[in-house]
């Protein structure tokens, strides 16, 4: 049996093993963001190749794992690859429309079982209807509004046609994205929140914007981690070089 002595000593062992804080201080908020970027994704426009490396880089790190097409065409048959390695059958996506690409019609050809998310939003029932259909699914399929280099972290919005219960609650999630949505850092993200909310909220988003760095991660107080707890127990990022038929609504 673990003492109490015993018990706090690993918790401080562990914690010393953690480096210390950056130091950091409050950023400047801007006058005119949606303006700035405009300006930032047309310099980002040429380095999104570097861009992309660092994106695969970091989510590699913390145990996710990148997959790149040329043509949005190429996208159900990573899925399908995905699902058949890991024995997975029952699949729910977001509508085309939202994605870009039609992912359900050819999966069912192959013979899994695809599930679309309605693209308006729906009625009470149904939306209880559709949340237990995804915590059914065995992998979900969104797209991502951004994409950071810096720690490999997807950025969802929840709204109509975009439920968050398609990334959170399948063991599996696939985030299919482009170049437009990458940027390097979290500074620059937050340009992307300031630009969201400048002037009235538009009538798709929802109350929701997930940041998803890599896989489900939890750990109970002696810092032991466990995958999967409470969201997906692995994290697919799909990066589509042309094709995609989404248009950006930031």
């Amino acid at each position: 049996m673990t003492t109490k002595a015993e018990f706090f000593d690993r918790i401080r062992a562990e914690m010393a093993r953690t480096p210390g804080r950056a130091p950091s201080a409050l950023a400047a908020r801007p006058v005119r963001p949606r303006e700035g970027l405009d300006v930032l994704r047309r310099e980002l426009s040429e380095r999104w190749r570097e861009n992309l490396d660092r994106f695969q880089h970091e989510l590699e790190r913390v145990g996710g794992v990148l997959h790149r097409v040329a043509e949005a065409g190429e996208v159900p048959d990573v899925v399908a690859q995905i699902a058949a390695e890991r024995g997975m059958h029952r699949v729910v996506t977001w509508p085309r429309d939202t994605l870009g690409v039609d992912v359900a019609a050819p999966l069912v050809t192959r013979g899994f079982d695809a599930a679309v998310m309605p693209g308006t939003e729906v009625a009470a029932a149904e939306r209880a209807r559709l949340r237990g259909l995804a915590a059914a699914a065995d992998l979900g399929v969104t797209g991502a509004e951004v994409a950071i280099a810096e720690t490999g972290t997807l950025v969802v919005v929840s709204g109509a046609g975009r439920p968050r219960s398609t990334s959170l609650l399948p063991a599996c999630h696939v985030a299919v994205f482009e170049r437009d949505v990458l940027v390097e850092s979290l500074v620059q993200m937050g340009l992307v929140l300031e630009a969201w909310h400048e002037g009235a909220e538009p009538s798709w988003r929802g109350a929701a914007i997930n940041f998803i760095t890599g896989p489900s991660r939890t750990a109970d107080i002696e810092l032991t981690l466990t995958r999967g707890v409470h969201g997906p127990k692995e994290v697919h990022a799909v990066f589509v070089e042309r094709g995609l038929s989404v248009a950006r609504r930031a």
